[in-house]
């Protein structure tokens, strides 16, 4: 089989490109050049794809004795997940690049470019499993639950499930892969993991936003209507927030507030207790399944949920329901979630299968009124 590895630079997509090689494919080597930014290097271990990532990936792929190649996806990136994840800010939604970039670029375009060039499938370095299920291929987590990356790869869909290869989703641990990586001689097998935001490399979120959004100073209210602060841009706040909000008018209980809700076109910023956080449902238009399609209109099922990367995944039950403007799945956990903001991705999931994905566009709180 002709497979294309996705090599970033790292630890985990080396070894995955080797064991493609062991597995007997025929394997090239590709790294994705997302910035034309000269001259953009690694912080510390922050950041990803940037020349130093480049050069470790090519050395990589020296050593397997594969082609290797750079494909120029910086315009396609930036228009589809730098102005997305500015947009998404610009309107008050807190959305996750990487869902976005997986959905996008890793699996969309370079799967598309593979596949027009001959090549059977794309082989990455993430954490997670394909397995063949009763109604066809499955998308499920890694063995290793401290690894698994199968929430950011919830958007992929059954035809891309069926030409996508994840070698490392059996694999116990992250220690295991980066002995392999010494043995094999991989240069790159004490190199530490990215983190954060991938265009962000010095992790400086609000300062970035800042120059591309605007700083322009607003009042934080209470739930009442009460000023209580200011801030310096709506945009550099997200639900759930405690730390950095700078209220000048202490809560009448003594007990921290947390931010509840983000209006960008007033460019103010709701706060309240902890217990106004808690959410009884969320649903999203914005949808789609990770293989077979989970539900059917009208159809409601036991699930777990999951809305952040790291997060414990709650028992829910979910449906699909008609509504005036489309299609939406609706879930409600068996526990109120904590936190919930308009924009973040929720995954489905049945046990370790994960059954689809869908943008959050609506909450409904379960605090008791007036809380």
């Amino acid at each position: 089989m002709r497979v294309l590895a996705a090599m970033s630079g790292g630890v985990d997509s080396a070894v995955a490109a080797a064991r493609a090689v062991d597995a007997g494919h025929d394997v090239t080597g590709v790294h994705l050049a997302l910035s034309r930014a000269g001259g953009t290097l690694r912080a510390g271990s922050r950041g990803c794809c940037t020349v130093e990532d480049a050069l470790d990936a090519r050395r990589a792929a020296d050593r397997l004795g594969i082609p290797f190649y750079v494909w120029d996806f910086s315009e396609r990136f930036r228009d589809d997940v730098v102005e997305d994840f500015v947009s998404e800010y610009r309107a008050g939604r807190t959305p996750n690049p990487c869902m976005r970039c997986n959905e996008r670029i890793k699996f969309a375009a370079v799967l598309e470019k593979a596949l027009d060039l001959g090549f059977d499938a794309v082989c990455t370095g993430h954490y997670a499993l394909v397995r063949e299920g009763r109604d066809g291929l499955e998308l499920h987590r890694a063995h290793d639950a401290a690894k698994d990356q199968s929430y950011v790869l919830g958007v992929l869909t059954a035809g891309q499930l069926a030409h996508t290869l994840f070698p490392l989703g059996e694999t116990p641990s992250k220690a295991l892969v980066r002995a392999e990586a010494e043995a094999r001689g991989l240069s790159v097998a004490s190199k530490p993991d990215s983190h954060d935001i991938c265009f962000i490399p010095d992790g400086d979120t609000r300062g970035w936003l800042a120059e591309r959004v605007g700083a322009e100073r607003g009042q934080i209210l209470d739930q009442s209507g009460e000023v209580v602060g200011d801030h310096d841009g709506a945009h550099a706040f997200t639900v759930g927030q405690r730390r950095g909000l700078r209220l000048g008018v202490p809560a009448a209980d003594g007990k921290p507030r947390f931010v509840l809700e983000v209006r960008p076109v007033s460019n103010t910023v709701v706060v309240g207790p902890k217990e106004a956080l808690a959410t009884s449902e969320i649903a999203g238009a914005r949808f789609s399944w990770a293989g077979a399609p989970a539900l059917a209109a009208g159809e409601e099922s036991a699930c777990d949920v999951q809305i952040r990367a790291h997060a414990d995944p709650v028992p829910a039950r979910a449906r699909l329901v008609d509504e005036h403007d489309g299609a939406r799945v609706v879930v409600r956990p068996d526990i109120p979630l904590d936190g919930v903001a308009p924009g973040q991705t929720a995954v489905l999931y049945r046990g370790t299968r994960v059954l689809g994905q869908f943008t959050i566009d609506r909450t409904v709180s379960a605090a008791p009124v007036g809380v």
